[in-house]
């Protein structure tokens, strides 16, 4: 089938899309969720934010980057509630999406099906460095994907590791400079070795 045009203009007008950022911990990827949403906003544009309820460590309902830039949010507790609260909106915001349920990705394409732009920042990596959550397929089925990085405090070179410097071993442990600290390659797996 053939469309003209102004046909193709018009549906892509209305197109959705799924933006991913993302990194290791201190590496911007909040700033640069806040930082689109708020251009969303000064657009005149709809927004949506969300955020898992389990993320309290700065604000119970705010998202707020490590710079304290924030922007309001709607806690919740899976993902699927986002397709229930995110109606009338033209962009939905997302942040720590590895800590959503695997149900994620399908909510993201279901909102860029309508139409609605959709941009999600989350860790790639756990602190073990393997794909964390359901960022992997996020980043599958995105239109777009920025991978920001952080400064390695041992050696000064692009981090892409969150290294935990607490006996921990579970997969999840909110925390910030007193749990964690960014490395690069070469530093995450010295002290690994």
């Amino acid at each position: 089938m053939l469309f003209s045009e102004q046909n193709f203009r018009r549906r892509g007008e209305f197109s959705g899309s799924i933006e991913v950022v993302c990194g290791s911990m201190f590496s911007g990827k909040t700033e640069e969720l806040i930082r689109r949403l708020k251009r969303a906003q000064i657009a005149k544009l709809n927004v949506e934010i969300f955020k898992p309820r389990t993320d309290t460590r700065y604000h119970e309902t705010a998202v707020v980057s490590h710079d304290l830039n924030s922007i309001n949010s709607t806690p919740v507790d899976s993902a699927s509630a986002i397709l229930l609260l995110g109606t009338n909106t033209q962009v939905v915001g997302i942040d720590e999406a590895q800590f959503f349920d695997n149900e994620l990705p399908e909510v993201c394409n279901k909102l860029a099906l309508k139409g609605i732009r959709v941009i999600v920042a989350g860790l790639d990596m756990d602190f073990t460095g393997k794909p964390f959550g359901p960022m992997p397929a996020l980043m599958a089925i995105a239109e777009h994907v920025t991978k920001v990085n952080a400064v390695c405090v041992c050696c000064g070179n692009p981090a892409l590791y969150s290294y935990r410097t607490v006996a921990d071993e579970a997969t999840v442990l909110l925390g910030e400079k007193e749990s964690y600290e960014p490395r690069c390659r070469a530093c995450y797996n010295l002290d690994k070795g």
